[in-house]
């Protein structure tokens, strides 16, 4: 596909991408690849979906409750649902809130970090292995390891996230009310920023992802259409879903999203109008 030919031309010292696509009546499948899919990259933020992804498949076992207010230390009140869709009022890092419940988008590492503190301690498990048993091993994402923290510290490759993209374009592991659930604006009317990118009224996010709405000037194009999800990572990485085009985009480079901000964004976006506008022909 030529449109991924344009990651020879972004900054980063190493870039692999891939784009999976669904013909109706048809499974999701790999359409086109360029780069080194096996290449290990440190995928940032892309990490939260994997960890979302994993608290929902706790939610449909019974051991969380996404509505009730956890038992680990979070600001009275706060569920699952909160920390998930950044409304819990916590800061980027940091347990001590600067905004109420739901008041606002405020996008938070710690939040995730709480969630997956929440997993852990009602099925007593790790959570890192509470995320490999539960999305990992099934998926057969046999190159993805959680390293750190649950809200930024997952490796893994082009060739694994075109397994976990998959997933999130035609779910398998959770129930298409879980996935809906997931992937539909949480908090609606909510503003906020998005890190490194913009200020949005509103911002729309879901559980874990966030997704695209009516914000424009943003990281994905222009023709994603408003259900579009996904996420982009400070190790310079993206990756999105969109189910009304029935196409998904996974880009990782190492060159961190700091060093190259303003003109990733914008790579970003081109590269995803060139491959919805490739996709519809």
């Amino acid at each position: 596909m030529e449109v991924l030919d344009q990651i020879d031309t972004w900054p980063a010292p190493n870039a692999a991408a891939a784009v999976i696509g669904q013909q109706p009546g048809y499974s999701v499948a790999l359409r086109h690849s360029h780069g080194n899919l096996d290449y290990l990259f440190r995928i940032a933020s892309l990490t939260k979906m994997m960890s979302s992804l994993a608290i929902m498949v706790a939610s449909e076992e019974g051991s969380i409750d996404l509505d009730e207010p956890v038992s680990v230390a979070a600001p009275p009140g706060t569920t699952l649902r909160h920390l998930l869709s950044h409304t819990s009022g916590l800061p980027f890092d940091g347990r001590d809130p600067i905004a109420g419940l739901g008041a606002r988008r405020i996008y938070s590492n710690t939040g995730i970090e709480i969630a997956a503190e929440e997993v852990a301690q009602q099925t007593g498990l790790s959570f890192s292995t509470y995320l490999a048993e539960a999305v990992f091993e099934p998926l057969s994402m046999s190159a993805t390891e959680l390293r750190g923290s649950p809200a930024h510290a997952v490796w893994s490759t082009v060739n694994d996230l075109v397994a976990f993209g998959t997933e999130l374009l035609s779910p398998s592991l959770i129930a298409a009310q879980t996935w809906a659930d997931m992937t539909s604006t949480q908090f609606p009317d909510l503003d906020g920023i998005v890190p490194g990118v913009g200020d949005y009224h509103p911002c729309p996010w879901g559980l874990g992802v966030e997704i695209h709405g009516s914000k424009s000037a943003h990281w994905m194009g222009q023709h994603n259409s408003p259900s579009a999800f996904g996420h982009f990572g400070g190790a310079g990485t993206m990756m999105w879903i969109d189910p009304e085009a029935h196409l998904g985009l996974i880009a990782l480079t190492d060159l961190p999203f700091d060093q190259w901000s303003d003109s990733a964004v914008r790579h970003w976006r081109e590269l995803s109008d060139a491959v919805v506008l490739e996709g519809q022909r």
